[in-house]
Protein backbone atom coordinates (compact mmCIF):
# COMPACT_ATOMS: atom_id res chain seq x y z
CA UNK A 1 0.00 0.00 0.00
CA UNK A 2 2.58 2.79 0.73
CA UNK A 3 4.00 2.00 -2.66
CA UNK A 4 0.75 2.25 -4.27
CA UNK A 5 -0.49 5.31 -3.07
CA UNK A 6 2.06 7.56 -4.73
CA UNK A 7 1.12 6.12 -7.73
CA UNK A 8 -2.37 6.67 -7.75
CA UNK A 9 -1.87 10.47 -6.70
CA UNK A 10 0.29 10.56 -9.87
CA UNK A 11 -2.05 8.79 -11.83
CA UNK A 12 -4.99 11.72 -10.39
CA UNK A 13 -2.29 14.36 -11.36
CA UNK A 14 -2.17 13.53 -14.67
CA UNK A 15 -5.81 12.97 -15.11
CA UNK A 16 -6.41 16.17 -13.77
CA UNK A 17 -3.50 17.20 -16.71
CA UNK A 18 -5.62 15.53 -19.52
CA UNK A 19 -8.56 18.44 -19.19
CA UNK A 20 -6.42 21.02 -20.72
CA UNK A 21 -6.93 18.67 -24.18
CA UNK A 22 -10.46 17.95 -23.33
CA UNK A 23 -13.57 19.92 -24.29
CA UNK A 24 -16.08 21.93 -21.72
CA UNK A 25 -19.42 20.24 -23.24
CA UNK A 26 -20.94 23.33 -22.22
CA UNK A 27 -20.96 27.04 -22.59
CA UNK A 28 -21.34 29.62 -25.63
CA UNK A 29 -20.14 28.90 -29.29
CA UNK A 30 -18.54 31.91 -30.26
CA UNK A 31 -17.05 33.29 -33.46
CA UNK A 32 -13.67 32.52 -33.96
CA UNK A 33 -11.82 33.82 -37.26
CA UNK A 34 -8.30 33.47 -38.68
CA UNK A 35 -6.74 36.72 -40.32
CA UNK A 36 -3.00 35.25 -40.41
CA UNK A 37 -0.57 35.96 -43.21
CA UNK A 38 2.17 33.76 -44.21
CA UNK A 39 5.98 35.29 -43.74
CA UNK A 40 9.67 34.02 -43.75
CA UNK A 41 10.88 35.96 -40.84
CA UNK A 42 10.18 34.24 -37.54
CA UNK A 43 10.29 37.02 -35.95
CA UNK A 44 7.04 38.11 -37.11
CA UNK A 45 4.03 37.96 -35.21
CA UNK A 46 2.05 36.49 -38.68
CA UNK A 47 -0.44 34.53 -36.93
CA UNK A 48 -3.72 36.09 -35.65
CA UNK A 49 -6.99 33.84 -34.19
CA UNK A 50 -9.87 36.45 -32.97
CA UNK A 51 -12.75 35.27 -30.82
CA UNK A 52 -15.69 37.45 -31.29
CA UNK A 53 -19.44 37.01 -29.57
CA UNK A 54 -21.24 40.11 -28.28
CA UNK A 55 -22.97 37.64 -25.59
CA UNK A 56 -19.31 36.50 -24.35
CA UNK A 57 -18.82 38.29 -19.98
CA UNK A 58 -16.55 35.30 -19.24
CA UNK A 59 -14.41 32.98 -20.43
CA UNK A 60 -10.93 31.15 -19.51
CA UNK A 61 -7.51 31.66 -21.27
CA UNK A 62 -5.08 28.32 -19.96
CA UNK A 63 -1.26 27.87 -21.43
CA UNK A 64 -0.29 24.19 -21.11
CA UNK A 65 3.23 22.90 -21.42
CA UNK A 66 3.16 21.06 -24.86
CA UNK A 67 2.81 17.02 -25.11
CA UNK A 68 6.29 16.83 -25.47
CA UNK A 69 7.50 18.48 -22.69
CA UNK A 70 8.35 15.61 -21.07
CA UNK A 71 10.84 14.38 -23.62
CA UNK A 72 12.43 17.53 -23.97
CA UNK A 73 16.02 17.78 -22.81
CA UNK A 74 17.36 21.19 -24.63
CA UNK A 75 15.53 23.96 -25.17
CA UNK A 76 16.02 27.02 -28.02
CA UNK A 77 14.83 30.38 -27.80
CA UNK A 78 17.09 32.54 -29.52
CA UNK A 79 15.92 34.57 -32.12
CA UNK A 80 16.03 33.61 -35.83
CA UNK A 81 16.80 36.45 -38.08
CA UNK A 82 16.76 34.16 -41.28
CA UNK A 83 14.84 35.94 -44.08
CA UNK A 84 14.05 39.08 -42.11
CA UNK A 85 14.68 41.88 -44.78
CA UNK A 86 12.92 44.85 -43.08
CA UNK A 87 13.75 44.14 -39.47
CA UNK A 88 17.26 42.84 -37.60
CA UNK A 89 18.67 42.46 -34.81
CA UNK A 90 20.35 45.98 -34.70
CA UNK A 91 17.54 47.01 -35.84
CA UNK A 92 15.66 45.72 -33.02
CA UNK A 93 17.65 46.16 -29.92
CA UNK A 94 16.85 48.36 -27.58
CA UNK A 95 18.72 50.36 -24.75
CA UNK A 96 18.17 48.16 -21.54
CA UNK A 97 14.80 49.58 -19.40
CA UNK A 98 14.77 50.87 -16.16
CA UNK A 99 13.44 48.16 -13.87
CA UNK A 100 11.95 48.42 -10.39
CA UNK A 101 9.84 46.44 -7.79
CA UNK A 102 6.79 47.23 -8.02
CA UNK A 103 5.30 44.70 -5.03
CA UNK A 104 7.01 41.83 -3.39
CA UNK A 105 6.19 39.83 -0.93
CA UNK A 106 7.16 35.93 0.00
CA UNK A 107 4.79 34.61 -2.50
CA UNK A 108 5.32 37.03 -5.60
CA UNK A 109 7.29 39.69 -7.25
CA UNK A 110 6.04 42.47 -9.38
CA UNK A 111 8.49 44.25 -11.67
CA UNK A 112 7.68 47.18 -13.55
CA UNK A 113 10.16 48.05 -16.69
CA UNK A 114 9.98 51.40 -18.32
CA UNK A 115 11.84 51.55 -21.85
CA UNK A 116 13.44 54.78 -23.58
CA UNK A 117 10.84 54.37 -26.36
CA UNK A 118 7.58 52.16 -26.96
CA UNK A 119 6.02 51.82 -30.38
CA UNK A 120 3.04 53.05 -29.65
CA UNK A 121 2.34 56.36 -26.83
CA UNK A 122 1.03 55.31 -23.41
CA UNK A 123 -0.09 57.16 -20.76
CA UNK A 124 -1.63 53.88 -19.08
CA UNK A 125 -1.73 54.39 -14.96
CA UNK A 126 -0.60 51.32 -13.65
CA UNK A 127 -2.00 50.48 -9.81
CA UNK A 128 -0.50 47.81 -7.95
CA UNK A 129 -2.24 47.10 -4.21
CA UNK A 130 -2.41 50.80 -2.86
CA UNK A 131 0.91 51.93 -5.18
CA UNK A 132 0.00 54.32 -8.29
CA UNK A 133 2.89 54.34 -11.09
CA UNK A 134 3.37 55.95 -14.34
CA UNK A 135 5.20 55.19 -17.15
CA UNK A 136 5.35 51.47 -17.16
CA UNK A 137 5.91 49.75 -20.27
CA UNK A 138 5.90 46.29 -19.18
CA UNK A 139 4.71 44.31 -15.90
CA UNK A 140 6.19 41.30 -15.42
CA UNK A 141 4.86 38.64 -12.72
CA UNK A 142 7.33 36.32 -10.92
CA UNK A 143 6.12 33.51 -8.54
CA UNK A 144 8.47 32.48 -5.66
CA UNK A 145 9.55 28.99 -5.79
CA UNK A 146 12.60 27.79 -3.56
CA UNK A 147 15.06 30.08 -3.53
CA UNK A 148 14.53 31.42 -6.99
CA UNK A 149 11.77 33.86 -8.28
CA UNK A 150 10.08 32.06 -11.89
CA UNK A 151 8.91 34.53 -14.42
CA UNK A 152 5.37 32.94 -15.42
CA UNK A 153 2.96 36.06 -16.70
CA UNK A 154 4.00 39.56 -18.36
CA UNK A 155 1.47 42.24 -19.66
CA UNK A 156 2.70 45.52 -21.62
CA UNK A 157 -0.05 47.86 -20.81
CA UNK A 158 0.45 49.97 -23.88
CA UNK A 159 -0.98 47.59 -26.42
CA UNK A 160 -2.66 45.24 -24.19
CA UNK A 161 -0.22 42.08 -25.32
CA UNK A 162 0.07 39.57 -22.28
CA UNK A 163 2.43 36.27 -22.24
CA UNK A 164 1.92 33.51 -19.64
CA UNK A 165 3.60 30.11 -19.03
CA UNK A 166 3.27 27.48 -16.82
CA UNK A 167 6.05 26.65 -14.22
CA UNK A 168 9.01 24.79 -14.98
CA UNK A 169 8.88 21.09 -14.88
CA UNK A 170 11.55 19.59 -12.40
CA UNK A 171 14.00 18.82 -14.79
CA UNK A 172 14.16 22.33 -16.87
CA UNK A 173 15.23 25.32 -14.82
CA UNK A 174 13.26 27.81 -17.30
CA UNK A 175 11.01 27.69 -19.99
CA UNK A 176 10.55 29.78 -22.51
CA UNK A 177 7.63 32.18 -23.68
CA UNK A 178 5.62 31.82 -27.20
CA UNK A 179 2.06 33.05 -28.15
CA UNK A 180 0.80 36.32 -27.06
CA UNK A 181 -2.73 37.27 -26.19
CA UNK A 182 -5.17 40.19 -25.80
CA UNK A 183 -8.36 40.80 -24.11
CA UNK A 184 -10.82 42.93 -24.44
CA UNK A 185 -12.33 44.71 -27.46
CA UNK A 186 -9.51 44.02 -30.08
CA UNK A 187 -8.97 47.30 -32.56
CA UNK A 188 -6.65 48.09 -34.80
CA UNK A 189 -3.24 50.04 -34.92
CA UNK A 190 -0.74 49.52 -36.91
CA UNK A 191 -1.37 45.66 -35.73
CA UNK A 192 -4.49 44.28 -33.30
CA UNK A 193 -4.05 46.01 -30.23
CA UNK A 194 -6.32 46.66 -27.17
CA UNK A 195 -6.66 50.05 -25.36
CA UNK A 196 -6.45 50.33 -22.05
CA UNK A 197 -6.71 53.41 -19.90
CA UNK A 198 -5.23 51.33 -16.02
CA UNK A 199 -4.14 48.65 -15.42
CA UNK A 200 -4.22 47.36 -11.24
CA UNK A 201 -3.36 44.32 -9.73
CA UNK A 202 -4.59 43.14 -6.38
CA UNK A 203 -1.26 40.51 -4.94
CA UNK A 204 -3.55 38.73 -2.32
CA UNK A 205 -6.09 37.90 -4.88
CA UNK A 206 -3.90 37.43 -7.56
CA UNK A 207 -6.31 39.43 -9.98
CA UNK A 208 -5.75 42.29 -12.68
CA UNK A 209 -8.68 44.76 -13.02
CA UNK A 210 -8.62 46.46 -16.74
CA UNK A 211 -10.04 49.38 -17.25
CA UNK A 212 -11.00 49.45 -21.24
CA UNK A 213 -10.41 52.66 -22.81
CA UNK A 214 -13.65 52.00 -25.34
CA UNK A 215 -15.85 51.76 -21.69
CA UNK A 216 -16.43 49.10 -18.78
CA UNK A 217 -14.28 46.89 -17.12
CA UNK A 218 -12.23 43.56 -17.38
CA UNK A 219 -10.85 41.37 -14.82
CA UNK A 220 -8.57 38.43 -15.60
CA UNK A 221 -7.90 36.32 -12.45
CA UNK A 222 -5.14 33.56 -11.87
CA UNK A 223 -7.01 30.94 -10.78
CA UNK A 224 -4.36 28.00 -11.13
CA UNK A 225 -0.68 28.13 -11.47
CA UNK A 226 1.66 25.04 -11.10
CA UNK A 227 4.31 22.76 -13.22
CA UNK A 228 1.23 21.78 -15.82
CA UNK A 229 -0.80 24.50 -16.44
CA UNK A 230 -1.60 28.54 -15.85
CA UNK A 231 -4.97 28.98 -15.82
CA UNK A 232 -7.08 32.71 -16.42
CA UNK A 233 -10.36 33.32 -15.07
CA UNK A 234 -11.62 36.29 -17.39
CA UNK A 235 -14.60 38.45 -16.76
CA UNK A 236 -16.23 41.73 -18.53
CA UNK A 237 -18.62 43.52 -16.98
CA UNK A 238 -20.31 44.82 -20.45
CA UNK A 239 -20.35 42.64 -23.80
CA UNK A 240 -18.02 43.15 -26.97
CA UNK A 241 -19.69 44.76 -29.65
CA UNK A 242 -18.61 44.82 -32.98
CA UNK A 243 -15.14 43.78 -32.33
CA UNK A 244 -13.54 40.68 -31.37
CA UNK A 245 -13.45 40.23 -27.45
CA UNK A 246 -10.33 38.38 -27.81
CA UNK A 247 -7.10 37.20 -29.86
CA UNK A 248 -4.28 35.26 -30.04
CA UNK A 249 -0.85 36.61 -31.99
CA UNK A 250 1.70 34.03 -32.98
CA UNK A 251 4.38 33.24 -35.48
CA UNK A 252 4.58 30.35 -37.83
CA UNK A 253 6.84 29.78 -40.72
CA UNK A 254 6.98 25.75 -41.07
CA UNK A 255 6.18 23.26 -38.65
CA UNK A 256 9.38 22.51 -37.02
CA UNK A 257 9.89 27.03 -36.85
CA UNK A 258 6.97 28.01 -35.18
CA UNK A 259 5.53 28.55 -31.84
CA UNK A 260 1.96 27.78 -32.56
CA UNK A 261 1.32 25.41 -35.62
CA UNK A 262 -1.94 23.29 -35.40
CA UNK A 263 -5.12 24.35 -34.16
CA UNK A 264 -8.15 21.98 -32.87
CA UNK A 265 -11.75 22.88 -32.12
CA UNK A 266 -14.74 22.10 -31.15
CA UNK A 267 -17.81 23.49 -32.98
CA UNK A 268 -20.42 23.96 -31.84
CA UNK A 269 -22.99 20.59 -31.45
CA UNK A 270 -20.33 18.44 -32.91
CA UNK A 271 -19.07 14.96 -31.48
CA UNK A 272 -15.39 15.70 -32.47
CA UNK A 273 -12.80 17.82 -32.14
CA UNK A 274 -11.72 19.15 -35.45
CA UNK A 275 -7.96 19.43 -36.38
CA UNK A 276 -6.05 20.83 -38.75
CA UNK A 277 -2.90 23.33 -39.50
CA UNK A 278 -3.15 26.82 -38.42
CA UNK A 279 -2.31 28.60 -41.42
CA UNK A 280 -5.75 26.25 -43.06
CA UNK A 281 -8.60 27.00 -40.63
CA UNK A 282 -10.98 29.09 -42.19
CA UNK A 283 -12.86 29.82 -38.99
CA UNK A 284 -15.73 28.22 -37.45
CA UNK A 285 -17.99 28.73 -34.35
CA UNK A 286 -16.93 26.82 -31.90
CA UNK A 287 -16.72 26.16 -27.77
CA UNK A 288 -13.11 24.98 -27.29
CA UNK A 289 -10.52 26.45 -29.05
CA UNK A 290 -6.53 24.67 -28.27
CA UNK A 291 -3.51 26.07 -30.30
CA UNK A 292 -0.28 24.48 -30.09
CA UNK A 293 2.43 21.98 -31.33
CA UNK A 294 2.61 18.51 -31.29
CA UNK A 295 6.53 18.63 -32.52
CA UNK A 296 9.29 20.08 -31.09
CA UNK A 297 9.72 23.60 -33.14
CA UNK A 298 13.22 24.93 -33.20
CA UNK A 299 11.58 28.75 -31.92
CA UNK A 300 10.91 28.82 -28.27
CA UNK A 301 10.69 24.75 -27.92
CA UNK A 302 9.03 24.41 -24.63
CA UNK A 303 6.67 27.75 -25.07
CA UNK A 304 2.98 26.74 -23.99
CA UNK A 305 -0.03 25.25 -25.65
CA UNK A 306 -3.06 27.61 -26.08
CA UNK A 307 -6.28 27.13 -24.94
CA UNK A 308 -9.72 29.53 -24.85
CA UNK A 309 -12.57 28.31 -23.83
CA UNK A 310 -15.60 28.12 -20.73
CA UNK A 311 -17.38 31.04 -22.74
CA UNK A 312 -20.16 31.97 -21.00
CA UNK A 313 -22.61 35.24 -20.86
CA UNK A 314 -22.52 35.22 -16.70
CA UNK A 315 -19.41 34.30 -14.49
CA UNK A 316 -20.14 30.17 -13.84
CA UNK A 317 -21.84 29.81 -10.05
Amino acid sequence: MPMLLPRLIALGFLGLASTAGAATLDGLAVDVTNTSEPVLCAEKDNVAINFASPEVKHFQIEAVHPAYMGSLRQDRWEPDWTACEDITQETSAKPHPTMNTLYEDGNLRIMGLSFTEFWRPSDVTVTIGDKVTHRIHLLQLLKKRGDKAVEVLVIYPGDGYWRIKPLPPEHLDWTSYGSSFLVGPVEFDQRPVVNLKDVAFDPKTMTFTLTLAKGGKSTVAVKALNEERMTLDVAFDLGVSGLPFAGLRSMYVTEFNADVARIAVREAGARSWREEPIMNFPGAKVTDAWMGRLVPSRHNTSAPDMMFNRFRAAPAP
